[in-house]
């Protein structure tokens, strides 16, 4: 894999979604739609947490879906945009913060870069990750420290997008500029091979492809502002594009037009692994488990 294609700037992918927390807008569609089809997937997995943790939070949604999955585990959220997780505080009701806090189960908003977790080694049962290992800087770093604060027998699920994600918006731009305007996403293989170099265990890897259609290739890419997912590759042009990129991007989309909407594809990507039992101790000593049976005679 050349990792050069996949080097993000985490500083501008943290500008944008704040940006985007801020405006207050919903535009999350695609995200709570990929969010429900992770947790079907989650059905078919025998599982009963005490402790998850929803590493790219955003504005808590998913938090309130595991919390209603699975009503006695400890949550906690965390993302890197300070903006959302004020969204996602807000929004949790006073009865939901009442019954927490006389009785209920503990849910932490942390605000961190989920390739450095601020929790100890072996500390969750269950790392949940929604579409969010697509802005990680480094995501073989990133799945290295989920592994770790994972604790052994622990799950990790979660969603991603594929190389082909937009790939009809990324053809209209290079057939218009020579420079990078499209974000690109880690092949599905690939990222099986960092499941497995960072420690995990029965790693499954599927994909799927989704077509969203829009009137205009302008409502698309409003959307993705407003969503906060924009470019932030580091190979991408700074400053503002000119008009002239601009118009021919979308003459070039135009030309892509079918019974009168523009489609924009989505590679969907998901995944699930877990971490095994320890092969050495915190020393670096080898541990071998020794199964104890003794033979009752009558």
């Amino acid at each position: 894999m050349n990792s050069e294609a996949f080097r993000l700037d985490v500083r501008q992918a943290r500008r944008a979604f704040e940006r985007a927390a801020r405006a207050g807008k919903d535009s999350a569609v695609l995200q709570r739609e990929i969010e429900e089809r992770m947790l079907d997937r989650l059905d078919y997995i025998r599982v009963q947490p005490a402790r998850i943790l929803d590493a790219g939070c955003g504005a808590g949604r998913g938090l309130v879906s595991l919390g209603q999955r699975f009503p006695n585990a400890d949550l906690l959220g965390v993302d890197f945009a300070q903006a959302a997780l004020r969204a996602a505080r807000r929004s949790e009701s006073r009865l939901a913060r009442a019954w927490r806090s006389l009785a209920g189960p503990a849910l932490t908003y942390v605000c961190a870069d989920f390739s450095r977790l601020p929790f100890r080694s072996g500390s969750v049962a269950m790392v949940w990750s929604n579409l969010a290992l697509a802005w990680a800087a480094d995501p073989l770093s990133a799945l290295r420290e989920i592994h770790r604060v994972l604790s052994p027998g622990g799950l990790l699920m979660f969603s991603t997008y594929g190389p082909d994600t937009l790939k009809e918006l990324k053809a209209a731009f290079a057939a218009a500029s020579g420079t990078s305007h499209v974000h690109s996403f880690v092949d599905m293989h690939d990222l099986g091979d960092m499941l497995v170099a960072s420690g995990f265990a029965a790693p499954v890897m599927d994909m799927e492809t989704l077509t969203l259609t829009y009137a205009d290739a302008t409502a698309l890419v409003g959307d993705l502002r407003a969503s906060g997912q924009t470019c932030a590759g580091i190979g991408r042009r700074p400053g503002l594009m000119g008009r002239g990129v601009w118009r021919r991007m979308l003459e070039s989309y135009e030309s892509r037009r079918s019974k009168g909407r523009l489609a924009a594809t989505v590679e969907a990507l998901y995944g699930h692994a877990w971490k095994g039992e320890p092969r050495v101790d915190a020393e670096g000593r080898r541990v071998v488990k020794i199964e104890m049976r003794t033979k009752i005679q009558s």
